[in-house]
């Protein structure tokens, strides 16, 4: 299995940051990519970006997560808790088919780093491969 780690900087808002491009440039020949973000507050999604979707995730987790003093994990920024909640929604990984050197995403399909998590700039993501 080949894997490397990636550092990308989200900053301090919430993002839904396209990492795709990189992930093609890492994958080759036949095999299964994984990518996982070890955080305990980002996730993995595969979504259309570019035509509002990604600010519509971001949207529909503000209604699903609001950031206010509901949640038991209070420390951090003002609804820190929530961004500990998001993996249950958005997981820290995704899958995909590698053939002939290309994902096999679909069409319109990106893969996206969500980061709700405003007190960490730095994410780290693995980006692995079985080949096959």
């Amino acid at each position: 299995m080949r894997s490397q780690t990636r550092e990308y900087r989200t900053g301090g808002d919430e993002v839904v940051l396209d990492i795709t491009a990189d992930c093609e440039r890492f994958v080759e020949g036949d095999g299964l990519f994984h990518v996982f973000v070890p955080h305990a507050t980002a996730g993995i999604a595969i979504i259309e970006t570019g035509a509002g979707s990604d600010d519509d995730l971001l949207a529909a987790l503000r209604d699903l997560l609001p950031a206010d003093e509901r949640w038991q994990h209070a420390h951090g920024s003002r609804g820190h808790g929530r961004s500990h909640v998001m993996p249950a929604i958005i997981p820290p990984y995704a899958s995909v088919p590698v053939l002939d050197g290309r994902l096999a995403l679909g069409t319109w399909q990106s893969i996206c780093l969500v980061d709700l998590n405003v007190d960490n700039a730095v994410r780290t993501v693995r980006l692995s491969q079985l080949e096959g």
